[in-house]
């Protein structure tokens, strides 16, 4: 095809499909008012230019505050897509803080909720001068659990010396913290495993029978979010208690008037995992040995503890055997036509319902010698129920209803019956049992259903060529209430979109090869500067052992990061201070990363993120829609796919002064028909398939022209807003 080598514009027809602004009928001499507010807010001298240093007004943050007002107005639904360097953290907190009454903010991350919390929402309000109180409000895992701390200190089961140094840096640090928050201690990493000793889950928590209920930093912080204007949360949260009814949300989310999703394309991913519904082996081995430890703490001589949970621990153990592969994925119905798996996994799926179901009766006996020991015995029963309903495919039996706080067990709100996909996950330690709604649109609506107020959903990537039609049926929208915004960046001056010659099919066994090849070239060019993005981790694998070994052959000293080797955020950290480093990742690096200036003047895609056509879940929708007569591919895998990868190409420019090349090495791109569709979808840089003509471009980033490229301030001081 010829389209991506001419340097035309994108822009002429890529916007033929937006849809247009939302209208409303609100009261004209209302709308004109709040119309005059917000002009006067966002103008070139207006509230936000003469609080903030560095902001500079552009029209499309100035119409998504007018979207975002209108919604809130008519307790209406707006779904935003605001591309990069729109700021439209600031168009949706304006309208919210001036007329959202009590507002519920919903982000994609927690490093996201801190950002909001710490910087953005301060901002704003001293810029508007407004009495709005704000909360942050994380999962109960986020804080410090006085009880469990106790039991930590006390029980010295630590697995080494750095464990137990860091329990005492959390020990001092529960004295003076006020809110008990665990990033607040930057000195213990997030992920150390003390962390999940001295913190709460639903199933552990006492509740008020705990006998440090009234220190509690996650009930202080619900309480605060039940007061506060403004509560930021993050989806995880949001979904998990629209199930589990276990995050504080239960008493927030009626009060609401205006609920606002920022990084909204992650809902229906996020939503089906909460709507479905998982039974872990991990989970059964934990409730067999919190029984031991509470049994024998509190009723040592009434059983044998051990003994009682021996056969759960064996039939739990078993059940994972019955798989001899780790990292699979198989529908039920793959594992029934497998003899070799289907004898074995019904076999220690029977021993294990039985060995539960004589665990939970003999634990019912004793669970009266302490409020533990009951609420174990609550945990077991919900266990096997979820176990019965994934046999029997239907909705589990309402749990009993504990009299603390922090006890009330909704029944879960996946439906039974075949609009379920039921589906085995097997991992090197561990089997989980899912049940997945196949499609969480009514699910959602119901969700939505209840008290009128407004919903905004936004984000940079929600659309393919300005049609929502694909995002709006996931969730049950509106796709005619939207509102596509470009960005203000000059993409076509910025950058460069490369798609090489002469590449093997992705499918092909020497891809992840071919794709190093190519890229060596680019990235010896930009001097590193590079961030690789694959679609699978054994392509990241693949990838980095290659260049390693490039690497060192050709004599290039360019760091190498690779996606496992630490926390994103440590390589991330690394990467910006390097400047001249090289990152090999997957996933958890196509969206959610901003490196803005030097340090990123090269974005590497190895292939269209289709999502694998084996997946159960994937596989049990693509199904429905044959049978409706629909194309899956079209109505299903090719949003998806275009919304991914437009994730992935945001990372490339995120200020007005970035410059830098995306390539992506698959051919489809160019040679499928639907190729168009895709790449008109992503941001109107100039194309090339010269590879020539990539390596001066780069080379210049490198010469007197870079001095014209400089980096923002990590704080986002020199454009506020810019998001």
């Amino acid at each position: 095809m010829s389209d991506l080598i001419d340097s035309n514009d994108l822009r002429d027809d890529s916007g033929a499909d937006a849809a247009a602004a939302p209208t409303h009928a609100a009261p004209a001499d209302a709308g004109a008012s709040r119309g005059a507010e917000l002009a006067t807010i966002f103008a070139d001298t207006g509230t936000l230019a003469q609080a903030i240093p560095g902001y500079r007004p552009r029209a499309s943050q100035h119409k998504m505050a007018e979207a975002v007002a209108d919604a809130i107005a008519q307790n209406d639904s707006v779904i935003v897509e605001a591309g990069t360097g729109t700021g439209k953290t600031y168009a949706y907190l304006v309208p919210a803080m001036l007329w959202g009454g009590k507002v519920i903010l919903s982000t994609g991350t927690k490093n996201l909720q801190d950002q909001l919390f710490l910087r953005d929402i301060p901002t704003v309000r001293h810029a508007l001068n407004v009495p709005v109180s704000v909360a942050l409000l994380k999962g109960r895992a986020n804080y410090v659990c006085h009880y469990h701390l106790e039991r930590a200190q006390a029980g010295g089961r630590l697995a080494s010396r750095q464990d137990a140094a860091w329990l005492r840096e959390i020990g001092r640090f529960i004295k003076e913290t006020a809110t008990g928050d665990k990033a607040e201690l930057a000195s213990v990493p997030e992920n150390a495993p003390v962390w999940q000793m001295v913190t709460s889950t639903r199933d552990n928590c006492l509740g008020s029978e705990c006998p440090y209920y009234k220190d509690c930093f996650v009930m202080r912080a619900r309480k605060e979010a039940q007061q506060a204007d403004v509560v930021v949360v993050n989806h995880h949260l949001f979904f998990a208690d629209v199930v589990l009814r276990d995050t504080g949300m239960a008493e927030l989310l009626p009060t609401a008037n205006t609920v606002i999703f920022d990084e909204a394309h992650q809902l229906p991913e996020t939503a089906t995992l909460f709507f479905g519904e998982t039974l872990s082996t991990s989970q059964l081995l934990e409730i067999a040995r919190d029984t031991v430890a509470e049994g024998l703490s509190h009723a040592r001589d009434a059983v044998d503890w051990v003994a009682l949970a021996a056969p759960l621990e064996r039939a739990t153990r078993d059940l994972r055997l019955a798989f001899s592969k780790d990292n699979a994925r198989l529908a039920l119905g793959q594992i029934e036509a497998d003899r070799r798996i289907a004898e074995p996994f019904k076999e220690t799926l029977d021993a294990l319902d039985t060995a539960l179901s004589d665990f939970v009766e003999m634990l019912e006996s004793q669970a009266e010698r302490a409020e533990s020991l009951q609420q174990c015995h609550r945990r077991a029963l919900e266990l096997a129920n979820k176990l019965a309903a994934w046999r029997a495919d239907a909705a589990p039996a309402p749990q009993p209803q504990g009299e603390g706080e922090g006890e009330d067990r909704a029944a879960p709100a996946v439906a039974a019956g075949p609009e379920t996909v039921r589906w085995v996950e097997v991992f090197s330690h561990t089997v989980q049992l899912h049940r997945t709604p196949l499609s969480i649109a009514p699910i959602f609506t119901r969700q939505r259903d209840g008290q009128p107020r407004a919903w905004v959903f936004t984000s940079a990537t929600l659309s393919v060529k300005g049609n929502f039609t694909h995002y709006a049926a996931q969730l049950g929208l509106d796709k005619d209430r939207s509102l596509t915004l470009p960005s203000p960046f000059d993409y076509a001056n910025q950058g460069l979109l490369y798609v090489p010659r002469d590449m093997p099919a992705p499918q092909s066994p020497q891809f992840t090869d071919a794709v190093v090849q190519a890229a060596l070239p680019l990235i010896e060019a930009a001097g590193g500067r590079t961030f690789l993005l694959c679609t699978t981790l054994r392509a990241v694998q693949r990838a980095s052992d290659l260049l390693y070994d490039a690497f060192a052959e050709r004599g290039l000293d360019l760091p190498l990061l690779v996606q496992g080797q630490a926390s994103r955020t440590e390589l991330l950290d690394r990467f910006r201070e390097l400047g001249n480093a090289v990152l090999v990742g997957s996933q958890s690096f196509w969206e959610g990363v901003d490196v803005r200036g030097e340090a990123l003047s090269l974005v590497i895609i190895d292939k269209l993120p289709f999502a694998p056509p084996d997946d159960p879940v994937l596989a049990a929708r693509m199904e429905v829609l044959q049978k409706k007569g629909l194309s899956p591919f079209a109505v299903h895998q090719l949003p998806h796919a275009v919304i991914t990868l437009k994730q992935g190409a945001g990372r490339l420019i995120r200020s007005e002064s970035d410059r830098g090349v995306l390539a992506i090495f698959d051919m489809r791109l160019v040679e499928k028909p639907y190729g168009r569709q895709i790449w008109q979808s992503l941001p109107p840089f100039t194309r090339t398939r010269e590879a020539a003509t990539v390596v001066r471009f780069l080379e210049s980033l490198r010469g007197p022209a870079k001095a014209s490229v400089e980096a923002p301030a990590e704080t986002g001081a020199e454009d506020p807003g810019a998001d």
